[in-house]
């Protein structure tokens, strides 16, 4: 039994040697990458992935966060998806348009994933995590997409940065738009519901956020 038990821990992967890059430092050795997703309705398993936007977030001289790397591409329903009339009452998406120039599932995701690995690479972090606003929402068809079409992921499969959460704690609101305006940055409401603006405004949010605690609070 103790020899077994030896052979055990020995085949155990040593630690990662953790990374000196100040992004790394900042959160926990995490990459946070801000994401929006436009969908054919509420349900990660039925429902259709439609759009997708991801940026990705570094530090400036002063160590304030700032944007990086956008990726956006309309996305090809999976065969068989559920898309709801009401879901695109609201994102105003028409799927079969013909100038949609919408990319299959896994394209989409392997795109997304080379931007957001090229970046994890570059700062040492181990993991992506999601930044959205009412995040677990993202993540759900992210994570379901990614599942779907076999891929491995660069984010954690369940740690997220919701920016509904923050939002409240930073400006007493936590409606996107009315954060936004709390937080004193401009909102059209004719441009939302659009994957690419939407995460555009959360990663302003986030920052704005992250970049006020850090006036008053430097990391260890």
């Amino acid at each position: 039994m103790a020899n077994r038990e030896t052979h055990i821990v020995n085949k155990r992967k040593p630690p990662r040697q953790k990374s000196n890059h100040p992004m790394a430092m900042r959160f926990g050795q995490y990459l946070p990458v801000v994401v929006d997703v436009e969908t054919g309705g509420l349900n990660p398993k039925r429902d259709a992935l439609l759009e997708i936007a991801a940026i990705t977030l570094e530090l400036d001289e002063n160590n304030f966060l700032k944007p990086k790397d956008t990726y956006t591409t309309h996305v090809e329903a999976f065969e068989g998806a559920n898309i709801d009339p009401e879901a695109l009452a609201i994102n105003g998406i028409k799927p079969f348009h013909p100038f949609r120039f919408a990319l299959k599932e896994d394209v989409a995701l392997q795109e997304m994933h080379d931007m957001i690995n090229a970046n994890l690479k570059e700062t040492g972090c181990q993991r992506a995590v999601l930044v959205g606003h009412n995040a677990t929402f993202d993540l759900s068809f992210i994570m379901e997409a990614t599942n779907r079409q076999k891929m491995s992921s660069p984010f954690h499969k369940f740690t997220c940065f919701d920016t509904a959460t923050l939002a409240g704690l930073a400006f007493q609101e936590t409606v996107l738009a009315r954060a936004l305006r709390k937080a004193g940055i401009k909102f059209n409401p004719k441009d939302a519901h659009s994957a690419l603006y939407d995460t555009e405004k959360t990663a302003e949010l986030f920052c704005k956020i992250v970049n006020m605690w850090q006036q008053v609070h430097k990391p260890g």
